[in-house]
């Protein structure tokens, strides 16, 4: 192919990029595969790049140094721009965790290697990642390490292999192969390496390099072509949604639609390139670049000072203005550099990219090393904060690990004379409770156990790991030594059932999906400990689950706070958590009426009103975290221990 000039249909192929990407990630339902604009961007720019290098390369005049330079021209001003301003709206928005997590991203950045960084943590698709100001840096940096490389292996190729072009292509299909072979056993490294994406990259290189036919094409080939790869990419972008395994098969849809648009359009005037070449796609594919940029840190941080989400009305007011910041950043900070107004030699260029990087990265080391610069919170963003850490004693009372000594239970209680007949037993939800437990004991007199270990539920079960099985094992036998009276079983109880909400199944009793065979596991795991509890002579009192918040709702308290807006209403609504916990719920109930020594314990009356399940009451954070209590939120449920301190039960 050896079409090299300025070509319209190609900027208004970056516009049909970004336009979907930038809908899907607003939340748009109807562009639900709109995050294939990325493929389309990775397809563009190995054509583009490409043509550039085979061009030099073959008329003996290609650098290295030249090449970085301009690639440090392209990419570094616009994008130290926008982790400047990340960091600074990080500074005003973000709790300390979170914004350490931030200085942890630009620093990885600043090195192109936050792809890296990304596939360690959370899938792209989970709820968790929409609240990372700059996850959608992943893909320059994947391509800006293929640019590392490609350049040495294209030099090498044409002067030392005579069908280089083969070889290329062999490399091409090495790096869609291990796509394939990855997808199903790491997804998240098939979606976030370069070994796994280069292929998209190579889709374009290939099509910048391959030559120009010996026999003219028919003209409507051409045209069906074009057509064809335009249907592709919009079939894509309608028709995948977060359930699509992807890259994997699937990404062959984008990435040869992509393809086929940019040969079609080398070829003379086509339908599909009269549409794409239109004056509004050219001119938002002008601004594709800082309009991809801007546009994800301006969701996630809206996102983070709205109280039920951005709705779409509010999010056609958020993507103007990034698109709004896309054009500024392009007229003031691309083109200057661009049209070498600033900076205008390599040399230069080269020195300022590779400093500017790395103020960047010791900026984020700073704000990572500093855990997020906690002092900068102040009032009640501060107080907050603050709720996200347990004070009470809760860690002091829980175990993490086993060393066989269960040395962390606790006796709660001022008056510790007299027997203790009372333990509450589970995981960390369980530990979360220690407030109210200290409540009861402390104005009753009577002291109470407190026997807790991380992610392991006080059911019977054949638990695979020995830690739980020997916690409670352990457990059930100081019911019986102790001769314990009543025994308050408290769990995050769904999570072993369904999984975590952001889609991770690897919990106890999931049975793959099989949501009636889990159901039916924890329904025979929590009788059975129920009649070993009753069997030694206890009584039984169920405490169901917590209401679970939203990911990232507990950060958006302090961001909130922090501009000075009401939380008033955020939480879950009621009928999202009575629907998780139906199941748990009825099982709940129907064992307190079949066994009169059975008893349970709702918080969702005194946690839920005017049907949400809120995360704030009183200007004060009822949690630690989306399901943990925070000690002002465990002590507001004190009253529901009282009968269990009082004996009621026994009367």
């Amino acid at each position: 192919m050896h079409t090299f000039g300025n070509r319209r249909d190609i900027d208004g192929l970056r516009a049909l990029a970004v336009i979907p990407v930038v809908l899907f990630h607003f939340g748009f339902s109807t562009f639900s595969g709109g995050f294939v604009g990325v493929d389309v961007f990775f397809v563009i720019s190995g054509f583009l790049i490409t043509s550039i290098l085979f061009r030099e390369i073959s008329a003996q005049r290609f650098s290295f140094v030249d090449f970085w330079a301009r690639r440090a021209r392209r990419i570094i001003p616009a994008l130290s721009v926008v982790l400047l301003a990340t960091l600074a709206l990080g500074w005003l928005l973000l709790t300390a965790k979170d914004f350490s997590e931030l200085g942890r991203t630009v620093r990885y950045q600043a090195l192109f290697i936050s792809n890296i960084l990304f596939m360690r943590e959370d899938g792209y698709f989970q709820p968790a990642s929409d609240l990372k100001p700059l996850l959608h840096t992943w893909s320059l940096a994947v391509e800006e390490q293929y640019y590392i490389f490609f350049p040495l292996l294209m030099v090498l190729l044409m002067r030392y292999v005579r069908h280089w072009r083969w070889m290329l292509f062999a490399v091409l299909l090495v790096s869609f192969g291990l796509n394939i072979a990855y997808i199903e056993r790491k997804p998240d490294f098939a979606f976030f390496s370069l070994p796994t994406r280069a292929w998209e990259l190579l889709c374009g290189a290939m099509l910048a390099v391959v030559p120009a036919p010996k026999q003219p094409i028919r003209p409507w080939l051409y045209q069906l072509v074009g057509v064809a790869g335009l249907v592709a990419v919009l079939v894509a972008v309608f028709t995948f949604d977060r359930g699509t395994v992807f890259p994997g098969w699937a990404a062959l849809l984008p990435v040869l639609g992509a393809t086929a648009l940019i040969w079609s359009g080398a070829h003379g005037s086509t339908i599909a390139g009269r549409l794409l070449s239109a004056r509004v796609f050219v001119w938002i594919g002008l601004l594709s670049y800082s309009f991809y940029l801007w546009h994800w840190p301006v969701f996630v941080y809206a996102n983070a000072i709205s109280i039920d989400g951005i709705q779409p009305w509010e999010a056609a007011g958020w993507i103007l203005l990034a698109l709004g910041l896309a054009w500024l950043s392009w007229r003031f900070v691309e083109l200057p550099f661009r049209e070498k107004r600033l900076l205008a030699g390599r040399k230069p260029v080269l020195v300022g990219g590779l400093l500017a990087m790395a103020a960047l990265a010791v900026t984020g080391s700073v704000v990572r090393s500093s855990d997020g610069f906690p002092q900068r919170l102040t009032g009640k963003a501060l107080e907050y904060a603050q709720a996200r850490e347990w004070r009470a004693g809760q860690m002091k009372c829980m175990l993490v690990t086993s060393d066989k000594k269960f040395d962390k239970a606790c006796l709660v209680g001022d008056n510790q004379t007299e027997p203790a007949t009372q333990l509450v037993w589970g995981d960390s939800h369980a530990a979360a409770l220690l407030p109210a437990i200290k409540t009861n004991a402390a104005r009753e007199g009577r002291p109470v156990w407190l026997y807790s270990m991380s992610a392991c539920p006080p059911i019977l079960s054949d638990d695979p790991r020995e830690r739980c099985r020997d916690f409670n094992e352990q457990t059930m036998e100081q019911v019986r030594r102790l001769q314990i009276k009543d025994v308050v079983l408290a769990s995050n109880w769904s999570l072993y059932v369904y999984g975590r909400e952001d889609g991770d199944k690897k919990v106890l009793l999931n049975s793959h999906d099989n949501i009636a065979q889990s159901e039916a596991r924890m329904a025979a795991a929590i009788e059975a400990r129920v009649a070993a509890i009753r069997a030694a002579g206890a009584q039984v009192w169920l405490f169901k689950e917590v209401p679970l918040q939203r990911k990232g709702a507990i950060g958006r308290l302090t961001s909130l706070a922090r501009v000075g807006r009401s939380a008033e209403g955020l939480g879950r609504p009621l009928e999202e958590h009575l629907a998780r916990q139906h199941f748990l719920s009825s099982l709940f109930d129907s064992m307190s009426a079949a066994d009169p020594g059975v008893h349970v314990i709702d918080p969702t009356p005194l946690m839920c009103a005017d049907k949400v399940c809120s995360i704030e009451v009183n200007g004060h954070s009822q949690y630690k975290d989306e399901d943990h209590l925070s000690d002002v939120g465990s002590a507001r449920l004190s009253p529901l221990f009282a009968p269990v301190l009082l004996g009621t039960a026994h009367n």
